[in-house]
């Protein structure tokens, strides 16, 4: 039923395997790829026959990840698979970026690429499995495809390189994570974070990553040689004579569009050249309008690059090396935690930092569990930043993506939650582009964060390079504009710190580059990211030392683990009135450490306080701020201490007996305390004022007294004689007309009958004839008489 076909091959000590014929038959092709428990499905499609009206290659990759492939359900209320999340986009891009150069110029058919993680396992990375089986399934659907690609993961740990680690060794013990792919003569893709690494190390990584998938292009080369199908037959169009008839009607005034610097100034020129153009070959002649926007696309680049590669001169009037203006400044906006605002030539970004709890970190679920990343960076990219009109609406790839590389390039500088225990977000908000809007990004959020006093261990700045090349002539480019993005041949991104590499992407629309363009572009990269970051440091230069005054104060304590119940109260009761009433956040940890958020010292004092007061004893003869809160008879209420209570008893105010103590005290009063006593096995404190009323020799409190009594011990003073007592003597009680009790009957009844034989008999009869158990007996009826008369009484 099945021809199943599989290759196998060792990588580097570990089984990787290929196969094809029995999973997904329906589909142009489809690859299984396994290794260690980790199964990828790989399936490719394409649409033989091209749709009316495209001029662009619409190539769909989609990767996703199914819960089931762990052992495990989705959590939250959805229980399913739903849209894709971050990770599953960015690794779709991941397959997308190294394959799409490799199509033909003018292939315009619609093929999608769909990699479903069916089994993982954390050991054996799923995204490395999803390029090399997406181009397996590439080389053997027929679908045209020049050539396959492969890829790899390359860390560095202890000095040395290490193939493919995996993803505890990667997050904890590697200062690189760097994925790279391309052909068997090129590289095509890079993508890394690295902590502060130099240009020369990043290069050899990549070349190292090269040199190790070799192999794998082999295998990939055979399985399609063994099981491919027949190459599809495309035709493409011959479009040479409506370029020449473009380059007749336009290269002149495109020429001097392009002389314009300003990009709208230059945009409106070009749009007026486009619309001639369109008037006079498809109204007047009746040509093709997509085919005529293609060759006019056509000439716009081949002016562009040739005026670089042949005159080393940019559209700007830059040459190759030059940076454009730059400006950078911070506290924009008066009332966020940090702002900045970032300018180069016409690329801006607005960039704010605010600041939060542990509460506020974003929870990520994922095959590789639950984790809560307490660094975010979302990057925006309105339509009005390119002056264009369009939908807004939830971000798409390339915003998810561009802000991913921003966050990589930070992250390796970010102070550690036990230096630092605020949740951190920045969002970049792209008001002007112009090219590289993800390196202002890199270093208006740098920015940002050293305003809002994040301690950050080095400024970082970023810069894109582009490439020109012609056969064997080449250009790099420093800090490329738009234009040069979308004519040039390479999109080459480099951020870091006056020390090393942070974050390095590259994509490449060619059949790749070699080892020599790298170096290049490395070393130029070098250059401009030292001169932004002169440029960046006019406006602040290190983190400030204290926090914006608009961001929370996190403070923190250590309690007892025992005391972590009695702080949180039955149902969060006792941590809600916390809350409540000083208006802070409070987390604690299961190790009993307890963080205070608030915006106002007073707020985390009352909070700290109230803490301090259920974990904490007061101490007797200390002096503490208390309310009453409630009056009884005998005294008052007292709050104290956090939550403390105690009674401040009515003799600590007067001795005058069935005094009211509402004559003394208000509810809702402040007054100064002193403990005089505590009960630590019932928690009862008793208290006194701290300015005491002073009584009358006479009248003293018994604090006061039991006070003296103690000091004086038995050297009290005697007492003054009693005078004659006045009293009046008693009147003789009347006489006793209680009537006499009637003497008892006959006692009637019956007599006992007599018991069993007894052992202990002769004993308690004994012991009743001693009078002993009479007196015992009677002891017990007294008892017995006493308890009626109090339940008669009660």
């Amino acid at each position: 039923m099945f021809k199943l076909h599989t290759k196998i091959i060792d990588w580097n000590g570990k089984t990787l395997e290929l196969e094809t014929g029995k999973i997904a038959r329906q589909a142009d092709a489809a690859v299984v790829v396994k290794m260690g428990g980790t199964v990828v499905l790989c399936t490719v499609v394409g649409n033989k026959k091209q749709k009316e009206g495209i001029d662009f290659f619409p190539l769909t990759v989609n990767y996703q990840e199914k819960f089931y492939a762990i052992g495990k359900i989705p959590g939250g209320f959805n229980k399913r698979e739903s849209k894709p999340s971050e990770h599953e986009t960015l690794v779709s891009r991941l397959i997308d970026r190294p394959i799409r150069p490799l199509f033909p110029q003018g292939f315009y058919n619609e093929v999608q690429v769909v990699c479903t993680v069916l089994s993982y396992d954390t050991n054996y990375e799923a995204d490395i499995l999803s390029i090399i089986g997406a181009s397996a399934a590439l080389t053997i659907s027929g679908i045209p495809f020049t050539e396959p690609v492969a890829a790899a993961r390359v860390g560095y740990i202890d000095g040395k390189f290490v193939l493919n680690p995996t993803y505890e060794e990667t997050k904890t013990i590697s200062d690189l994570d760097l994925i790279v792919s391309g052909t068997e003569s090129s590289v095509l893709m890079v993508e890394s974070a690295a902590k502060e690494l130099s240009e020369e190390l990043m290069l050899e990584a990549v070349m190292f990553g090269h040199k190790q998938f070799q192999p794998i292009i082999q295998v990939i080369k055979e399985f399609a040689a063994e099981v491919g199908k027949p190459a599809w037959e495309v035709s493409l169009v011959d479009n040479s004579e409506i370029d020449t008839k473009v380059k007749k009607l336009a290269e002149k005034e495109l020429k001097a569009a392009y002389a314009e610097t300003q990009k709208q100034a230059r945009n409106e020129k070009i749009y007026a050249t486009e619309d001639k153009v369109i008037a006079e070959l498809v109204t007047n002649q009746g040509l093709d309008e997509l085919k005529v926007k293609g060759a006019f696309k056509n000439l716009q680049k081949d002016l562009v690059r040739s005026n670089i590669l042949d005159n080393n001169q940019r559209i700007d009037g830059r040459n190759s090396k030059e940076i454009r203006n730059i400006v950078g400044e911070v506290d924009f906006l008066p009332k966020t935690h940090g702002s900045a605002l970032f300018t180069r030539g016409e690329t801006q970004a607005i960039c704010v930092t605010t600041l939060g709890t542990e509460s506020s970190e974003q929870m990520v679920e994922n095959l590789h569990g639950l984790r809560h990343d307490r660094f975010m960076l979302h990057y925006n990219f309105p339509p009005f930043s390119v002056g264009e009109v369009g939908r807004m609406g939830a971000p798409g790839r390339r915003e998810i993506g561009h802000g991913k590389l921003a966050f990589r390039a930070l992250s390796a500088m970010l102070p550690s939650k036990e230096e630092f225990p605020y949740a951190i977000r920045v969002v970049s908000e792209i008001t002007e582009s112009n090219g590289s809007s993800s390196m202002a990004t890199v270093c208006g959020s740098s920015m940002s964060m050293m305003a809002a006093g994040v301690p950050l261990k080095s400024s970082v700045a970023g810069i894109a390079m582009g490439l020109i090349k012609e056969g064997e002539k080449f250009s790099v480019l420093s800090d490329i504009m738009g234009d040069e993005d979308y004519l040039g041949d390479m999109d080459f991104k480099v951020a870091g710190t006056a020390k090393g590499i942070t974050a390095l992407q590259m994509d490449i629309k060619i059949n790749g580059i070699n080892e020599e363009i790298m170096k290049i572009a490395l070393s130029q990269a070098s250059e401009g990211r030292l001169h932004i970051l002169g440029k960046m440091a006019n406006a602040i230069s290190t983190s400030r030392s204290e926090l914006n005054e608009n961001a929370p104060r996190i403070t923190s304590i250590k309690i007892e683990k025992d005391k972590i119940r009695e702080v949180i109260g039955s149902g969060g009761k006792v941590i809600r009135d916390i809350c409540e009433k000083s208006g802070a956040e409070i987390n604690i940890a299961d190790d009993g450490t307890v963080k205070i958020a608030s915006n106002n010292d007073a707020g985390t004092q009352i909070a700290l306080n109230m803490i301090k007061g259920i974990t904490t004893n007061p101490e007797i003869g200390d002096i503490y701020d208390g309310v009453v809160i409630k009056l009884v008879d005998f005294g008052a209420i007292i709050s104290f201490f956090g939550v403390r209570e105690g009674l401040l008893h009515i003799s600590e105010l007067t001795n005058e007996r069935g005094s009211n103590i509402s004559n003394f005290l208000s509810l809702g009063q402040a007054v100064k305390v002193k403990v005089i006593s505590l009960d630590h096995r019932t928690g009862k404190v008793k208290l006194t004022l701290k300015d005491k009323p002073n009584f009358s020799d006479d009248k003293k409190s018994s604090s006061q007294e039991s006070e003296e009594s103690t000091e004086s011990g038995s050297k009290r003073e005697p007492r003054e004689p009693r005078g004659e007592d006045k009293r009046e003597p008693r009147e003789p009680r009347g006489e006793d007309r209680r009537e006499p009790r009637e003497p008892r009957g006959e006692d009637k009844r019956e007599p006992r009958e007599p018991r069993g034989e007894s052992k202990d008999r002769d004993a308690n009869f004994s012991r009743r004839k001693s009078g002993n158990g009479h007196k015992a007996d009677q002891e017990r009826t007294s008892t017995t008489e006493i308890a009626k008369k109090k339940k008669r009484f009660f």
